[in-house]
């Protein structure tokens, strides 16, 4: 596997077809080029560390890896599967360049806007097509817009994120980012989705 784009697109057939991505990613992680530009930036999830509290399955490789199996059972219903698989996989891509340990607490503050960024570094290497790329990227930037949302609205951002995103899409990408956690109310998380569609209404 040599070829950027060949990788890329292999990638890409097991991310929107596979039951569980997972089980083709954990096999790539174990290869030489994982460690070789820009597969690295997703080799540092492996070593970076979440919140025990909020993460319990540990780093964010691991979380990544749930996130993903998630989307894979949902991505039929986003409006563009190869977008959203991706977002899925790259969400949190932005951790290990922001993850600090504050009063004894792990964070990992703007993690989203960072992580915008490198997706579109991390995809840029890979193909030319900035309207998928720009996409991807808008998805990673606003997927932390539930929780801010629904706890911290000061934070929020949902008139600027309904200008380039469509908010049920933020919020099934949100909904697998919750859900791939250890220990979670699954009826919980459904129903704090249909809280932040109903409010984004109002932006739309």
């Amino acid at each position: 596997m040599n070829n950027k784009t060949e990788i890329f697109d292999l990638i890409t057939t097991h991310l929107v077809k596979d039951p569980a991505p997972s089980k083709f990613l954990t096999e790539l992680s174990k290869l030489p080029i994982f460690s070789n530009e820009p597969y690295v930036m997703l080799q540092r999830m492996q070593f970076t560390p979440q919140s025990p509290v909020h993460h319990p399955e540990g780093n964010v490789w691991n979380h990544t890896l749930l996130v993903v199996d998630e989307a894979a059972k949902r991505r039929t219903q986003s409006k563009n599967e190869k977008v959203f698989m991706w977002a899925a996989l790259l969400h949190d891509i932005g951790k290990p360049a922001t993850t600090a340990t504050r009063k004894g607490k792990i964070t990992s503050y703007n993690h989203d806007e960072i992580g915008a960024q490198l997706a579109m570094q991390f995809l840029h290497k890979f193909t030319d097509d900035d309207d998928f790329i720009n996409e991807v990227a808008f998805l990673v930037k606003y997927h932390m817009q539930i929780l801010f949302l629904l706890k911290n609205p000061r934070f929020a951002s949902i008139e600027q994120m309904a200008q380039t995103c469509n908010a049920e899409e933020v919020a099934l990408l949100g909904l697998c980012d919750r859900l791939g956690r250890k220990g979670v109310d699954i009826e919980e998380e459904e129903n704090n989705i249909k809280i932040f569609i109903e409010k984004c209404k109002a932006y739309s």
